[in-house]
């Protein structure tokens, strides 16, 4: 920047400072280069007498991808202000900035202006007005726009793609990518990381077994966001074996690949390979990040290690400099919780320099059910007050409270607590499994009688039920051949 600034002032003594060119490449270098400065950018973009809308583009593309992406629209409204009509590049990045701060009624502005100055069909356009809907959670909106496409690129179905995985629906992107293949499209590495997420959400170790199989047939590059994608979904898939020897086998790993190794190893019963893995991971010069650290104490909150609870936790705000979430909270209150140690649980909530979420005081509610016994002082009464306070539409509340006071012996108050979610019209949600069986995903609702062959279910449930009530003294007997 010093070398520029150097030559701006030469521009300036020459009489050459006013030529568009020079200005829109003094931009481009100051907007999109590492070592550029987009607040010199958008003061030299400014003050300038004459620009053109190349010059403009430059800048709010900068602010797009920064940490600052409100500029870009800012900047934006700034340039329509002053009469510029912008172009088909110059939309694709506003919108992204307006999806980046999921600001919905700005977003709809620009599309109504996309729509104006006749850039709509612009393929890259509508590619940006579906992450911008998808990011806002306008899924009804992604899929009218992406079933309005003439024309898709793999970036399309990408984004359509990535709309539904992030949006609780990846069994849709999952056939929306049976679109793709039959289309003809080939995937690409982005793609992949898409899917390898859907099957990690619905827990399909199959298809992501045969993800990862077409990864390799294919021969694309294995690179640092694949990997960490294929560990993550091994490891929420259970098969923590297969997510450590991905891991293993990586050449290059960053601070996210290492926090899914440890969370995945934490959340499966090996709390001491996960802190372990974890003092590997600072050994190697890798610096943790807020997800390693809630990782750790996962970790710790499962093995029931208190004291290394409370260092990490030091240790994350003391030696990183990282600023405590609620979640971390949350997650130190489990630490305490699940160990019994309520009354500290309850003191470490209300010492907190933020105010304590519904979240956590659920998960110290939870702690108190599982440990009923040692709740002499009544803290989860306590809890339970607060937190209905704080939420007093929510079922899980009531019921939660309820659970508690028949654990108590309290029959009187857990029958107040359910009359008061008859009362208030409120349903418990419906508790529901799911099993995969031929590479599909089976659901089972509680309560629902609709799913084929319930009958026949239900009878192999008792031949279930009845051979696990016999005595371990006979066992030669099994399931009934009419049962199945």
């Amino acid at each position: 920047m010093a070398e520029l600034r150097q030559i701006h002032a030469r521009l300036h003594s020459s009489g050459l400072a006013g030529d568009k060119f020079l200005t829109s490449e003094m931009l481009r270098f100051c907007a999109l280069s590492p070592r550029g400065d987009l607040s010199h950018a958008s003061t030299l973009l400014l003050s300038a007498d004459d620009t053109v809308l190349s010059s403009w583009n430059h800048v709010i593309r900068g602010y797009s991808q920064s940490d600052f992406p409100r500029e870009a629209t800012l900047l934006f409204l700034h340039m329509r202000r002053h009469g510029l009509t912008p172009n088909e590049f110059t939309f694709p990045f506003v919108l992204k900035a307006c999806a980046r701060i999921r600001s919905l009624q700005l977003g709809a502005q620009v599309h109504a202006d996309t729509l104006k100055n006749g850039v709509h069909p612009v393929v890259y356009v509508q590619n940006a007005l579906m992450n911008l809907y998808g990011s806002c959670r306008r899924i009804d909106e992604v899929r009218r726009l992406f079933d309005g496409m003439s024309l898709r690129t793999v970036v399309s179905w990408n984004t359509v793609l990535s709309a539904c995985a992030d949006n609780a629906l990846p069994e849709e992107s999952i056939d929306i990518f049976g679109q793709m293949r039959s289309c003809g499209i080939e995937p690409d590495q982005t793609t992949h990381v898409i899917l390898l997420s859907a099957a990690a959400e619905l827990g399909c170790l199959s298809f992501g077994r045969w993800l990862h199989g077409q990864l390799i047939g294919s021969k694309l590059a294995l690179n640092v966001q694949l990997g960490t994608a294929l560990v993550d979904m091994y490891a929420k898939c259970g098969a923590v074996r297969y997510a450590s020897r991905v891991f293993e086998r990586m050449a290059l790993k960053n601070v996210w690949t290492w926090s899914a190794m440890i969370l995945g190893l934490a959340q499966h019963g090996y709390a001491s390979q996960a802190i372990e893995l974890f003092q590997q991971m600072k050994n190697g010069s890798v610096e943790p990040n807020y997800v390693t650290y809630l990782a750790v104490l996962c970790a710790c909150s499962h093995a029931g290690l208190v004291n290394e609870g409370y260092r990490f936790f030091r240790e994350m705000v003391e030696e990183h400099g990282i600023d405590p979430t609620m979640a971390h909270y949350s997650a130190m209150v489990d630490v305490l919780g699940r160990k019994g140690c309520l009354h500290e649980a309850y003191h470490f909530i209300r010492s907190m320099p933020l105010e304590p979420d519904a979240v956590v005081w659920r998960t110290l509610l939870s702690a108190c059910q599982l440990h009923v016994a040692k709740d002499v002082t009544g803290i989860g009464k306590d809890v339970n007050r607060i937190l209905l306070k704080l939420e007093p539409k929510r079922s899980g509340n009531y019921v939660l409270a309820s659970n508690l006071y028949t654990e108590e012996g309290s029959w009187e108050e857990a029958a107040k607590a359910r009359r008061v979610m008859r009362e208030e019209g409120l349903k418990k949600v419906p508790g529901e499994s799911c099993v995969e069986v031929g590479g599909r995903i089976c659901r089972f609702i509680s309560g629902d009688e609709s799913c084929i062959n319930f009958e026949d279910i239900c009878q192999i449930l008792d031949g279930l039920k009845l051979n696990m009530k016999m005595p371990y003294s006979y066992p030669h007997v099994y399931l009934t051949t009419n049962v199945l």
